[in-house]
């Protein structure tokens, strides 16, 4: 089949976390299809992805998202209409008219993300897949929770206004996409009638593996994109109120942020004691191979975190939020574990640094745990089967 693959960035290289993703559904999909990809190029990175792709064997076709404020100004005027803002952040007539013009030759599409549906909605005669993941409007739904106004409702009108396109392109499509069987309970709760799906993350084994004679004593880390306001609000919680607690009790300990574009407020808790901020990296492997202890402290969270799959896979024993966790279908306690308030997290992560012979069995726990049910050739083995399925006219 001639297969239209639509994302919100380009899917390649796999180096955060929905690109890890798109990148192995492109690459799986290109071994018995023929792929085309559609994408935004968020920067000059992006672009020389689309060519590394092309040069792959994948035509792409990066289209430029253009600058944040570009991006508000497309947004702002939603608010005058009952459509929600990231149509408006998403909204490209380039990119559109790309879709049009390679949607008449394909066999079917694959949209990654509710807001790329979006183009493919003036296409009912195209057959194609909703990967959704998880369900955005909900996301939405937790940040004005923790937010004050205007903020909460500006988040609370994303929340209506996005659940109701997401009914649309729902109905539009022939099958929807989730990452873990809760995101389609809930999807099948709220958007009944709809067909659905799971296609579970998968993580890289053979890049992901444990390294225990490399752990550094007392040495905890994070990695996120750290512009992502999930990854902000969980360190900046962990920082300042789990943190110092662990330092009470364990005063060289030390926990280090990984990832690129940490904001303005990321960077300032480096100036807390113990604590490092590194910015981008070429390897953030290599801080899981010298940490003792992996934290994945998010409040707000939905689907599969693939740092915490990616923690797992690295026999590295982890201490996260219900949040961070409730995606991967483990057992908490025996494979990962669970704590939601700050005293309690501070007391798990002090005991694994305390007690190495619990934290090696959780971890070596973790890593058979990911070997027997995160492996991407076998997760990916129900992606063949609901191509061929969906393609069927």
């Amino acid at each position: 089949m001639r297969i239209l693959f639509l994302s919100q960035r380009v899917p390649y290289p796999p180096n955060r976390g929905d690109k890890i993703t798109t990148w192995r559904i492109v690459e799986r999909l290109a071994r018995r299809h023929e792929v085309r990809v559609v994408a935004f190029a968020h920067d000059e990175d992006d672009e020389r992805a689309a060519k590394a792709l092309v040069a792959k064997g994948i035509p792409t076709t990066a289209v430029p998202l253009g600058s944040s404020m570009q991006q508000k100004l497309r947004a702002l005027p939603l608010l005058a209409t009952t459509k929600p803002l990231t149509l408006g952040y998403y909204g490209s007539r380039e990119l559109q008219a790309a879709v049009d013009e390679e949607a008449g030759s394909a066999d079917l599409a694959y949209a990654y993300s509710s807001s790329m549906g979006a183009f493919l909605l003036p296409h009912p005669e195209l057959p194609w897949i909703m990967h959704m993941a998880e369900l955005d409007s909900d996301k939405w739904r937790q940040y004005a929770a923790r937010e004050r106004w205007p903020m909460s409702w500006v988040y609370a009108r994303e929340c209506r206004t996005l659940e109701h396109f997401e009914r649309r392109v729902a109905a539009a499509a022939r099958t929807n996409v989730f990452c873990t069987p809760l995101e389609r309970r809930i999807f099948d709760e709220r958007m009944p009638g709809n067909a659905s799906a799971v296609l579970r993350n998968g993580v890289d084994l053979a890049r992901f593996t444990p390294a225990p004679e490399r752990a550094e004593p007392d040495h905890c880390v994070f990695v996120g994109v750290m512009d992502y306001l999930p990854n902000v609000d969980g360190c900046l919680w962990f920082a300042r109120e789990v943190w110092p607690r662990v330092r009470a009790q364990r005063p060289e300990a030390r926990f280090t942020i990984v990832g690129s574009k940490p904001t303005g407020e990321v960077t300032a808790l480096g100036q807390l004691p113990g604590i490092e901020v590194t910015g981008f990296v070429d390897e953030p492997r290599d801080y899981l191979e010298r940490a003792a202890l992996s934290v994945a402290p998010l409040r707000i969270a939905r689907g599969i975190q693939n740092k915490v799959l990616e923690a797992l896979a690295m026999g590295l024993p982890t201490v996260g939020t219900t949040c961070a966790t409730q995606g991967v279908e483990g057992i908490a306690g025996r494979h990962f574990v669970v704590a939601d308030e700050a005293e309690p997290f501070a007391r798990e992560v002090v005991r694994l640094l305390d007690d190495r012979e619990a934290a090696s069995a959780l971890g070596q726990a973790a890593r058979a745990f990911a070997l027997a049910n995160y492996d991407w050739e076998r997760v990916l083995d129900v992606l063949d089967q609901m191509v061929e399925a969906a393609g069927e006219r």
